[in-house]
């Protein structure tokens, strides 16, 4: 009697993109909400050169990064194959989602 691998090939590769869409969403979210919290920090700022300057805002990012691998592996999206390619692709997309968007927010703060 033949066993059927077909169906648990799938099963595999439908888990296996729906963690890569989890870890690619995690780690956009998390960007855009360590740029919400750099634009709150540096809201009272006169120019966007001085807010971009704010090096507190800037370790917001830094954080964000750092606590990405507990988060995700919390959520259960990372169990044992955690590496660096990870560690580089979560930092790069925190990195990516936390400069565009606070770059926009600092923009349409001091314009006008």
């Amino acid at each position: 009697m033949a066993t059927d691998t077909a169906g648990s090939d799938t099963a595999d590769s439908e888990d296996q993109h729906f963690h890569t869409v989890t870890r690619t969403a995690l780690s956009a979210g998390v960007g855009v909400a360590a740029a919400f919290l750099s634009a709150s920090l540096t809201a009272g700022a006169e120019t966007a050169e001085i807010a971009a300057q704010n090096q507190t805002a800037q370790l917001v990012v830094i954080v964000a990064i750092a606590v990405q691998p507990l988060l995700q592996r919390l959520l259960g999206v990372y169990k044992n194959d955690f590496g660096a390619k990870d560690f580089l692709f979560i930092a790069f997309m925190t990195f990516s989602f936390w400069f565009v968007t606070w770059g926009i927010m600092l923009t349409a703060q001091h314009t006008g």
